[in-house]
């Protein structure tokens, strides 16, 4: 069942203090082993084999999570049934795995098709220049309009997923973790137009002094952070998730710096630090990089507009990308190659975190919208085992016991076989397990 008791998960939480001294250290990577992928998969997700052709597709059931894998240059096609009155989003995060060699180009494009094979809207997620394994998001929708003319009727849609691979990439089958949702129709119609301003300038440093947060493998496990500064050890070559909670009418801002360093002589990394906001349905709305030399840097996103129903009509990721309200995830990432030259040891990264204006209602929906497939004992026991490391800010010594004890609950929960050699066939085959690391080795 995926209602889980809260009281559960704070019991949980003291007895992982209690028996820190138990607990087994992070394994390491047995050699000739495949590494682990770049993502922590959620463990309830069902296990889907894409079809080559259409014809033979599996269908995806609403507010369900899949487990897949696709190959170079794959192609794989599922199937959604739909009404004509619900907006209907599918998004597919794809992670390579840990250190495999990649090219800027290299992605996934998801399509939704109606039953002409028309598309409805398409989405692409590549590496880009920082040219490291990192997993990559990205969704495709069928948005119901006044007056729109195709896409609109109910019946059978086709998802057609694509991995676009370099010829000097690494050449191992993709992990791909695959959500159906739906989001009610208005009672009324609203606003059909997005706004085509907003204020761009940046608000000042968030008050309430610096906090501490770990964040987590994907969006599954993401930290819950708020306003404010918070200060994150983060390891090279790896991804981190966190969460923040954007209501209607309010507007998002963020970055995050990578601090200084000792090193001594000259090194440079191009793209040393990379940021992406997603909105609740793990949509790409806005991304930041920063090149890094051993001094602080920063990466800021632009200023997006406030949350608004009306923000899907507009144009551009960073406005489509603001139409609910809800969680939105950031993502960091940081090149591999900071350890190379830099050194080993976790980097000093702090995220600042502004969420401006006063919360609104939310749009007349026919019914209630929920939380787009997570279930409220899901998402309060997510809160409570974060939040057991967000609140351990009082020292280094309580952030070590509380950071171990949640990492440990969360990789027990979330420890699944990886996809088999082959594409569009996940389960168990080469021996490893998808959980792709635990807290920085130093603490």
């Amino acid at each position: 069942m995926r209602q889980r008791s809260k009281g559960r998960v704070t019991l949980a939480g003291a007895a992982a203090v209690c028996a820190v001294a138990a607990l087994p250290a992070v394994p390491a990577q047995a050699a000739g082993q495949p590494k682990p992928y770049a993502y922590g998969f959620d463990a309830d997700a069902q296990v889907i084999k894409g079809a080559e052709s259409t014809a033979d597709a599996e269908a995806l059931t609403e507010d369900t999570t899949y487990r897949s894998s696709i190959g170079p240059e794959g192609k794989l096609n599922f199937r959604v049934d739909l009404d004509a009155k619900k907006n209907a989003y599918v998004s597919v995060v794809a992670a390579p795995r840990l250190e495999a060699k990649l090219e800027y180009s290299d992605g996934i494009k998801v399509t939704l098709q109606d039953s002409q094979g028309r598309t409805c809207s398409d989405a692409t997620a590549t590496v880009g220049s920082g040219s490291f394994a990192q997993p990559l998001a990205a969704y495709a929708h069928r948005t119901i309009e006044k007056d729109g003319s195709s896409c609109q009727e109910a019946g059978a849609y086709n998802v057609l997923v694509e991995r676009t691979s370099a010829e000097a990439s690494t050449p191992g089958d993709w992990a791909l973790e695959i959500r159906h949702v739906t989001e009610p129709g208005l009672k009324e119609a609203g606003p059909t137009e997005a706004p085509t301003q907003w204020p761009s300038a940046s608000p000042g440093l968030p008050g309430g002094g610096t906090k501490k947060a770990a964040g987590g493998t994907s969006f599954n496990d993401a930290a819950e952070i708020s306003e404010g500064e918070w200060n994150s050890p983060m390891e090279a070559g790896r991804t981190y998730f966190f969460r923040v909670k954007v209501d209607w009418g309010q507007r998002f801002f963020g970055t995050a710096s990578l601090g200084s360093t000792n090193t001594e002589g000259y090194a440079f990394v191009s793209q040393g630090l990379t940021m992406r906001l997603y909105n609740p349905l793990r949509g790409l709305v806005e991304d930041a990089y920063t090149t890094y030399d051993g001094k602080q840097k920063q990466a800021a996103l632009d200023p997006v507009p406030p949350v608004a129903y009306e923000n899907r009509f507009g144009s551009g990721d960073d406005v489509q990308g603001m139409r609910l309200g809800g969680e939105y995830y950031l993502a960091v990432s940081l090149n591999p190659e900071l350890a190379d030259k830099f050194g080993k040891k976790p980097f000093g990264v702090t995220l600042r975190v502004n969420v401006e204006g006063d919360a609104k209602a939310a749009p007349p929906y026919t019914e209630p919208l929920g939380d787009l497939g997570v279930s409220e004992g899901e998402k309060a026991e997510k809160s409570d085992t974060m939040k057991l490391v967000g609140a351990a800010g009082v020292g280094a010594g309580t952030v070590l016991v509380l950071g171990l004890g949640a990492w440990t609950l969360l990789a027990r929960r979330r420890a699944v076989p990886g996809p088999a050699a082959g594409q569009g066939q996940a389960g168990p085959g080469d021996g490893t397990t998808p959980t792709p690391y635990g807290p920085p080795a130093s603490w």
